[in-house]
């Protein structure tokens, strides 16, 4: 797991950059679309755009936010507990989350084989909709092992390690 975390740090930061680069992305075709709009020219397939890209920035997004705990918790409930309460639910949340998070991953893969497969493109711009699938399943994988990463980390300070 030791030489994962460089490997597994620099990939998060890299989908955290691209988030924010989709998110820039929307902002600007949301604004041309809606000048062109004004002059009667509307920019063929905006909104579809606007989607995948919306799409792909919450899917880049999700690996740094769960490494920052950025995720909605119920603190104050939390905070009661002992400390050791606090880390063997935490642990079991997280088995939990990688249990789900796996099976989302695997399926979304799948979905994407199909849809590749099966050829369907989107309405207007005729964009590959399964690259889309790729890129959020890759993603889905990453906070995947980021959670698995963390059973580790609570399971050593369980045992009273460092």
């Amino acid at each position: 797991m030791h030489l994962l975390r460089p490997w597994l740090a620099w990939l998060v930061e890299r989908l955290k950059v691209l988030g924010a680069v989709c998110l820039a992305w929307m902002m600007l075709v949301t604004c041309v679309d809606v000048v062109f709009r004004y002059f009667g020219r509307p920019i063929l397939g905006a909104v579809e755009v606007v989607g995948f890209l919306s799409t792909m920035a919450v899917a880049f997004a999700l690996p740094y936010t769960h490494k920052e705990e950025g995720h909605i918790g119920v603190e104050f409930l939390f905070r009661i507990l002992s400390p050791r309460t606090q880390a063997v639910l935490k642990l079991v949340v997280d088995l939990i989350s990688i249990v789900l998070f796996a099976l989302v991953t695997w399926q979304m893969f799948g979905y994407a084989l199909t849809m590749q497969k099966s050829g369907q493109v989107s309405m207007n711009l005729k964009f590959p909709e399964y690259l889309i699938i790729y890129v959020v399943s890759i993603c889905f994988l990453t906070l995947t092992i980021l959670i698995l990463r963390d059973v580790f980390v609570q399971l050593r300070q369980l045992k009273g390690k460092p």
